[in-house]
């Protein structure tokens, strides 16, 4: 039996990248796949062409993840055409970089209401449902430098940052209902936005890499279906660091 089979996972932010990864893995594994993005393009099209060819049942919903009215209405949706939501998965996010004296108000309001509001916007409509159903799983993607910080980026590092003691603060809260609550936290992983680095910016940061190469979304996929499935069933309140031994 798949891993996941007869389970909904809802992924935020999935029409591409980490998000698009794991809902993929997700699906090889037997879930059932929702997931939403601002729009759903030609890009979120062939995103639910590429999991339905798997077996499953499949559908992206336009949404903003940081509009709190706009979740409640979405998760009803899910509820609604999939029956459950088993297995929550906050990837939405965005970066506006910047140093503390150069960055706008605006900068930090919109990181943090994209990365961190829609994960408290979509934990609140999903809990209720997963408390009747007296289990869940809820998995916050965060990043390393949510843990160490990084120069450039007090916006994103505090979103993140947040998103793992949201993750915490959950697990403590809703354990008694069956519900876990994670924490990955992705290093220097290979998508579209590190490859338009400079080479040179690239490798230096292979160079801090005890492993001596950026990760691959299926990395992150593979941790994530780890803590989505019942070989987890013991894990709550933890923040993994899935980044080839950079930041031990």
């Amino acid at each position: 039996m798949k891993l996941l089979e007869g389970k909904t996972a809802l992924i935020t932010g999935a029409a591409r990248g980490i998000g698009k990864a794991i809902a993929l893995k997700f699906a090889s594994e037997g879930a059932n796949i929702a997931f939403t993005d601002l729009v759903i393009d030609e890009i979120g099209k062939e995103t639910e062409a590429e999991i339905a060819a798997l077996g499953v049942k499949v559908k992206g919903y336009a949404s903003n993840a940081a509009d709190f009215a706009q979740t409640e209405t979405v998760v009803a949706q899910v509820k609604e055409e999939f029956g459950s939501v088993d297995i929550l998965v906050n990837n939405a996010g965005i970066t506006k970089d910047g140093l503390m004296l150069r960055m706008t108000e605006q900068q930090w309001d919109a990181v943090i209401a994209v990365n961190l509001k829609s994960a408290f916007n979509f934990i609140h409509a999903c809990v209720p449902v997963m408390m009747r159903q007296r289990a869940g799983s809820i998995i916050n993607m965060a990043s390393v430098v949510g843990v160490h910080g990084n120069a450039g980026q007090a916006n994103y590092a505090a979103s993140k940052a947040g998103l793992i003691a949201l993750a915490k603060s959950v697990a403590q809260e809703m354990g008694p209902k069956g519900i876990r609550a994670n924490a990955i936290a992705p290093g220097f992983i290979e998508t579209a936005m590190t490859a338009a680095l400079p080479d040179a910016v690239r490798e230096e940061w292979k160079k801090k890499i005890p492993l001596r190469r950026g990760g691959q979304v299926e990395d992150i996929a593979a941790v994530a279906t780890f803590l989505a499935s019942d070989m987890s069933s013991y894990v709550s309140g933890q923040v993994i660091q899935v980044d080839g031994g950079m930041n031990m």
